[in-house]
This record gives structure tokens, sequence and C-alpha cells, in this order.
């Protein structure tokens, strides 16, 4: 089979393009790339899909990337496709930005390759990664660690913005295309960067690659096959992990939620995936949230494990189990790095307050004890107004904050009422606590109230406060 037979043959298989597609031919003028676009070209000819041609000049190279430039530019125009150019000043830009140079290319020119897609309503941007490319990236993560999803290596599609980013050579060898070349006559250029050692990928290419193929002279057929097995593995579990995600997490914009008991009956490898993707709900920067913070995640569920506990996980994540629960919850870096705490005022012609922190809402009412209300519960509280010392302040919890219970001799640190009532650990550095003016602890809203400003017969004006958390 003819290598233009093998692209249609893939792309209907994976369902790359469909007749009408506008697509965007990445072309760097290598034989890969130039392959790819003489071939879509061909296609195009028959009127299925319509092709543009895009290139960057990093800028690099000076003389030679410029060869490349001219060299695509004028193969577009022989082939009679429309070819876009755009050349950056990049070691301009890495040097302001102190990027890593690859990452910083890469990032330039996805965006260049997404503004022409845009321009010309194009719905996929298809990329010239073969075989060879294919099984050089599944090594190197191999040699860096990885699991299955690494493993996998490049997908033949994926979606980014508005467009699929497609790969429809990921079968073809490097051999085969440059064999294409010579057939057919498509012009190249041979990046004299590949062969220096200083990146990672030319040493997997030059040395390691070719040192154990001497072992077996099939290994990058064998890595092929280990991706597109991986790969199709990997794609049934992320939807069996999807379908749990939706079943079992209870969710909002800034939290993830699930029973330890739902959580830990999984298997292993779904726990592990559940963790990940509830990170990758919450963050879009979760790449370096390691396996071991994975692994502490999942053990902290497990029947054996702390009944509260917590962790910052990382990418702006704060993961806690709460006696049967685990959370996971986007904090501020405010609050990471324990910024969040309040106080307020109350004074008294205050007679409503919401403090934004806690969540916690405080209404105020002030009445001769005649007229004054009983508490219904433990979020209404009745205080003689006239032992107060104004301004009552609310506040959350300090290290070594005690409280007078009534009822009890002595008194009670605040974290141990705490623990008593099980206040999950994330909502104890939020609590609110009512104080006065000389610093008096006088009520745990739902918790207990303190032996200060007690009802007495002599009492004559009532402070009747109720507290919301809704």
């Amino acid at each position: 089979m003819n290598l233009r037979n093998e692209l249609e043959k893939a792309a209907a298989e994976r369902r790359l393009w469909s007749a009408g597609d506008c697509i965007v031919a990445a072309v760097s003028g290598g034989p890969d790339s130039m392959a790819l676009l003489h071939m879509l070209s061909a296609i195009a000819k028959e009127g299925y899909i319509s092709v543009i041609a895009a290139h960057v000049n990093h800028g690099f190279r000076v003389e030679e990337s410029a060869h490349e430039l001219a060299v695509v530019r004028a193969f577009a125009e022989q082939l009679e496709v429309v070819c876009e150019t755009v050349t950056f000043d990049m070691p301009s830009y890495i040097e302001e930005t102190r990027m890593n140079g690859q990452a910083a290319s890469r990032e330039k020119r996805y965006a260049f390759l997404h503004e022409i897609a845009e321009r010309y309503g194009a719905s996929r941007i298809a990329l010239a990664h073969h075989a060879d490319d294919q099984a050089e990236t599944v090594l190197m993560r191999v040699i860096r660690g990885t699991g299955l999803t690494g493993l996998a290596g490049m997908v033949s599609k994926r979606r980014e913005k508005n467009v699929e980013l497609i790969r429809p050579m990921l079968r073809m060898n490097k051999s085969d295309l440059l064999r294409y070349c010579e057939e057919h006559h498509v012009p190249y250029c041979v990046d004299s960067s590949n062969k220096e050692r200083h990146y990672f990928r030319n040493i997997i290419r030059l040395d390691i690659l070719p040192y154990l193929s001497r072992h077996n002279p099939q290994l990058s057929q064998s890595l092929q096959r280990l991706a597109e097995v991986a790969g199709a593995e990997d794609e049934w579990m992320e939807k069996q992990t999807e379908a749990l995600f939706a079943q079992l997490v209870t969710r909002s914009p800034n939290e993830c939620a699930i029973s330890c008991v739902d959580l830990h009956g999984l298997h292993i490898a779904l726990q592990r995936r559940l963790i990940k993707l509830i990170l990758s709900y919450l963050s879009k920067e979760t790449e370096k949230i390691s396996f071991e913070q994975i692994e502490t995640m999942r053990l902290a569920a497990s029947a054996h494990a702390p009944a509260t506990w917590r962790i910052d996980a990382g990418a702006g994540i704060r993961c806690a189990r709460e006696y049967d629960r685990m959370r996971w919850l986007r904090i501020s870096q405010h609050a990471l790095n324990g910024a969040d705490d309040y106080s307020c005022e109350v004074e008294r012609n205050t007679y409503r307050l919401t403090v934004e922190q806690s969540g916690w809402s405080f209404e105020f009412d002030y009445a001769s004890v005649r007229d004054s209300r009983k508490p219904a519960s433990r979020y209404e509280a009745c205080f003689d107004a006239s032992e107060l010392t104004y301004p009552l302040v609310i506040r959350n919890r300090l290290p070594g904050d005690r409280i007078q219970v009534l009822g009890l001799n002595g008194s009670k640190k605040v974290q141990d009422m705490f623990v008593d009532e099980k206040i999950a650990p994330l909502k104890r550095e939020l609590y609110p606590l009512l104080f006065d003016a000389a610093g008096k602890l006088l009520w745990i809203p739902g918790i207990r109230r303190s032996s200060h400003a007690l009802m007495e017969p002599h009492t004559k004006d009532v402070l009747f406060i109720r507290a919301s958390n809704e």
C-alpha cells in the first residue's frame, strides 16, 4: 500500500477529518512535514478537503531557517496551496521570559497555528509526527518515569481550544517517508540541530535507540505497538474513571468530595486515576503533582488512616480527609500561605454582618428582657448587653484560644472543642468565634456559649444573636 492510501485509511479509521474540512498543515521544511503537505494537497485537489500550509521560522539558525522558509514557500506555490509564514526572534523571547527554549518555541509555534486555523475557519491542525517519533517519545517517558497514559505516547487526535490536533502519520516509518520524498520529487531540508546532543530527544535518537536495537532490531516497532496497546487501554480506563467521577464525586467549581468508603472500595488503578481526574477538574497545572503525592492522598482514604488529615497537594489544591469524606479544594495562594485570617468588629448599631471568609452570617437584635426571645438552638445565643465590652469581634481561631465553658469548671481549648464536635479540619481554620473588646471568648456558634454575660435577675437589656452558615 502506498503512503497516501495509508494516510487516507488512517484518517478514516480514526475519523481524523471529514469531507469539506479545512486543515492547517504544520510544515517545518523537513522530509516528514513536506511529505505530509504533498499527500494532503493531492487529497485536496480531489475536492474532499482544503489545505493551508503554515510555517514558523523560530530565528535560531539564521541562514538555515531562512532557506527552510524559502523552500516551504516555493513548494506550497508549486502545489497551489496557500502558505502562511511567520518569523519569531525566539532567542530574545527566551531571554525575556526565562522560559525553557523548547517550551517557549512550542508555545509560540502553536499560538501561530491556532491563529491561522481561526483565520481560515480550519477545524484541524495536522502535525507530521511519525512512528519513529512515537518510539522516541515512549522511550523518553520510560526513562523519565511514566504510567499507562505516558506509555500511550502521542495520540492521533486531541482537541485543543476550538480545533483538533491530528497526527495522521503515526504508523509511518521515517525510512518510508524519505523514500516517498525521493519517489515524488518532494524537496526537503535537514535541520542541523537534530545532531546536537544537548537535546534529550536527540540523545534518544542518536545513541540510546541504536544501542538498544542491537538487542532487539525491531525495538522501534515494539515501542510503537506498546503505544498502540497502551493508548487503547488508557482510553478505556479513562472512560471508566469519568463515569465514576460523575457517579461518586460531589463537586462545585472550587471543590470535589467523595466518600472514603467509595474511593477506597475501587480498584487501586481506578483510585489513582480518579484522584488525578479530580485534581485536573480543579486545576490546569497538575503536571508537577507527583506519583508519591497521589499515593499519599489515596492511602489517606483507607480505613486505617487518621480520621482527620490534610495536605497541600500543589497546583493551588488542598486535600483533606474529614472523618468519612475526602475533600479537594482550590485554594488561593493567599490562603495557602496561611494569610486568610480575618477579624470583623461589631458595633452597637450593627444589626447584620456577613463574614465572607467563613461563609457565616450574623443577626443582632437588642431588646428588653420582657421582649427578648429565648435561644431555640445552638445557633442562637442571648447575652446581658450591659456586661459586654464593645466593639465585639468576630474572628477565626488563633493558637491558644480558650473558652470558659458554661456549666464546666475552668476553660477548654477551642481546638479540643472542634475535635469533640467533629468539626472538619478545613472548616476549623475559618470557623467564626465571637469575642468582646476585652478579648473574652463569648460564643462558638453552633457549639457552645461561654459563662460570660449570662442573663441574671437584674438584667434589663438583652442582645440576641442568630448565626447561620447556609
